[in-house]
Formats: structure tokens, C-alpha cells, sequence
């Protein structure tokens, strides 16, 4: 699938092979046209142990960043694969995929699997799913003993959460190192504002993790200390939420649901808590943290995590707490 949008490759989560272009490429597609692409590399990324504790898919893409930097995906295609691949559901696998464009690969995707399978019968595709199961070994499977142009490996038993950033999203910190690197390079450690949403971060699983714990904040008579800003990823999600209580809870712990856009992740936030120039810090669930993206202040210091961390940070306003 061709789109319009760099995040098109999120459908990598569904199993799906789909590129984002510019304009002149997409005239071409639409005008049935044959869409050219230098034959891209092969990176293959291994995954094996299993997910446990604050650690989840957001880091997976967090440490191929940290390892591959902004430029090591250009003119590649990602491929995500091995046994640890079960461990991951099927909008975590889209995070993993959509995030690849910030480490410039061409796109990422996964194998189909049962994950895919649980999540469009659950969302009204039973009928898809079985056609995809039809094609799972013989086209949306690796092939046993595959040559990839680099091989990564991943056990995601130790992949600690991670923090990447400020200024870049392929600076990255475990969570147990944060607040000493931030001490060492002069980062401010009050955060003035956490955010969570946008494409990468913002479905209904990602909104009622995030809620869990704003509930379990509540519990124990805490809130969010900072503002805490909330986009859901479409209007299906902002309505889901509303009714399930979700957006409640997360109100209730301090947070202001946004309208279902990109939002502050595209600049779209008209900020008034500090002024240009001022040196401070945000933390959110985006995917790029560059200098200025997210308030047009090249002095902000933007970090990017998975939106529990987000969400478990603002509770103490401070980038040297570790709440795993």
C-alpha cells in the first residue's frame, strides 16, 4: 500500500507492506502509473523472550533507534521476526512500525500471526483474517534462513523502558540511567508538560494502560503534578474512550483531552506556560523530538518514551523518577 502520510507504514502492524511517498509518487500511483523503488535492503530484526514489567513494544523501536540512529534504516526495509514477535500485540506491532520512519527505512512490518488475527475479529474483520491465513506461510512469513543486509538481535526479556532525546529520538536512556544523564548533560529535570497520543501511541490499548494507572494514581491520592495532555488517535478511539470511562480517569487525574489530530506532535499547540528561549523539558509518547517540532521553541527539551512511562512520569513532574 502506497499513502501519503511518513507514519503509512504503521499497517506493518496488520502484516502489511505500505510506504509513504510525497505528492509527485502518489499522482503516479493514482494515475495507475507503475511506482519505481530502488531495491531496498533487508534489515532484519530478531526477537526473542517475552515482554514483562514497564517494558513494552514503544521500547522495541526506542532500542533499534538507539542502535541503527536516525539515518542506519535509510534505503531499507525492516523485518521483524522471530519468536518474541508473539509476545507483542497488534497495535503495539503498528508503534514498532510506524516509529520506523524516524530511523528513515523505507518501511517496517511484521509476520502475520495469531495477534493480527485476534485483532480483526475483534474489530468486525473476521473474514480478512482467514483470507490472510490462507497466504501466512507461503507470503506473510519469513522464509526459514533468510539473508538480511543486517541482522539485529533482541531478547526482550532484559530490554529495560526506555527515554530517548532531548533534540533527537535516537538518543536513548533505560529508565535506570535517565535522571543521571540528564544530571551530567545539564538537561532540566522538572518537566513542565507530559503528553501523550498521536499516530505512534494512541489506541485504545495504549489509552487504557495509560488509564490503569492514572487509576491506580487516584488510589493512593495522587495526580498528575504537571499538564498532562491526551490526543486520541481517531474519533472511533476519542468516542471509545468517552464511553468506557477512560477519558474520565484520565480527566480525573489531571489530564485535558484533545481533539483526535496530530496535534502538539506536528507543532499544533499554542503553548503559553513558558516563552520562547526558556530551557525546559516535555516528555511525550510522539515519535520525533527534533528542536522546535512540538512548540516552535528551539529550547524545549523534548523526550520521547512509550505513554505508560509518560504517564508514570507526571506523576512526579521529574525526570529522575524511576517508577519501575
Amino acid at each position: 500500500m502506497i499513502g501519503t502520510d511518513s507514519h503509512t507504514p504503521n499497517g506493518g502492524g496488520l502484516g502489511g507492506l505500505c510506504i509513504g511517498v510525497g505528492g509527485a509518487d502518489a499522482v503516479d500511483v493514482m494515475a495507475d502509473i507503475p511506482w519505481e523503488l530502488k531495491c531496498p535492503k533487508i534489515i532484519g530484526v530478531h526477537l526473542s523472550g517475552k515482554m514483562s514489567g514497564w517494558t513494552t513494544p514503544k521500547d522495541v523501536i526506542l532500542k533499534v533507534a538507539d542502535i541503527l540512529t536516525v539515518k542506519g534504516g535509510t534505503g531499507a526495509v525492516i523485518e521483524y521476526h522471530g519468536p518474541g514477535v508473539d509476545n507483542i500485540s497488534c497495535t503495539g506491532m503498528a508503534t514498532i512500525c510506524n516509529m520506523g520512519a524516524e530511523i528513515g527505512a523505507t518501511t517496517s512490518l511484521f509476520p502475520f500471526n495469531r495477534r493480527m488475527a485476534d485483532y480483526l475479529k475483534a474489530t468486525s474483520r473476521p473474514d480478512i483474517a482467514e483470507e490472510a491465513a490462507k497466504y501466512s506461510k507461503s507470503l506473510l512469513t519469513p522464509d526459514k534462513g533468510s539473508n538480511y543486509d543486517q541482522l539485529i538481535e533482541l531478547d526482550l526479556n532484559t530490554l529495560e523502558p526506555h527515554v530517548n532525546g532531548p533534540f533527537t529520538p535516537d538518543l536513548a536512556h533505560p529508565i535506570s540511567k535517565l535522571g543521571d544523564n540528564a544530571t551530567k548533560n545539564n538537561w532540566p529535570l522538572e518537566i513542565k508538560v507530559c503528553l501523550i497520543g498521536s499516530c505512534t501511541n494512541s489506541s485504545y490499548e495504549d489509552m487504557s494502560r495509560c488509564a490503569s494507572i492514572a487509576k491506580e494514581a487516584l488510589a493512593h491520592g495522587r495526580k498528575s503534578k504537571i499538564p498532562f495532555n491526551v490526543t486520541p488517535g481517531s474519533e472511533q478511539i476519542r468516542a471509545t474512550i468517552e464511553r468506557d470511562g477512560i477519558a474520565q480517569i484520565l480527566r480525573d487525574f489531571g489530564g485535558t483531552v484533545l481533539a483526535n489530530a496530530c496535534g502538539p506532535c506536528i507543532g499544533q499547540w499554542d503553548r503559553k506556560d513558558v516563552k520562547k528561549g526558556e530551557k525546559n523539558t516535555i516528555v511525550s509518547s510522539y515519535n520525533r523530538n527534533f528542536t522546535g517540532r512540538n512548540d516552535a521553541n528551539p529550547a524545549t527539551h523534548a523526550f520521547v518514551t512509550s505513554p505508560e512511562l509518560t504517564t508514570a512520569l507526571a506523576i512526579e513532574g521529574c525526570l529522575n523518577f524511576d517508577p519501575t
